[in-house]
């Protein structure tokens, strides 16, 4: 059972990583912080360029989701649009401005976390 709900997790992260290209969001990395945290499973950071694009990846995610059937648990920072957060449960991601990417540099915060390669699933979105 715990092995499925990894795999759904898993499958959850890729669609979402594949959503946020949709609207242009870049630095896509996503993290396997299941491994070294009870936290999530996954962390998937993106970057958009202004709070303009911040919102629109955020929102086009929240809505995508939604039409499947997923819903966030929370949602932060979205008025601001300097960093919103998506609370998955499974998933959590992290949408950020290239500053405040940097500043909160969450890939050395959970360095310890391994990375998923998303080239190697480019194709990847079986929720759809």
């Amino acid at each position: 059972m715990a092995s499925e709900q990894a795999n759904d997790s898993r499958e959850l992260a890729l669609f979402a990583a594949h959503l946020a290209l949709e609207k242009k969001g870049h630095d896509l990395y996503l993290m396997e912080v299941g491994r070294v945290s009870i936290i999530a499973d996954y962390f998937l950071l993106i970057t958009g360029n202004t709070a303009v694009q911040v919102h629109a990846i955020s929102n086009h995610l929240v809505e995508s989701l939604k039409k499947e059937g997923i819903y966030a648990l929370r949602i932060e920072g979205h008025r601001e649009g300097w960093w919103v957060i998506l609370d998955y449960g499974s998933l959590v991601i992290h949408i950020f401005q290239p500053e405040a990417r940097i500043f909160y540099d969450l890939e050395r915060l959970w360095s310890e976390a391994p990375p998923v390669n998303l080239e190697e699933h480019e194709e990847s979105s079986s929720l759809t």
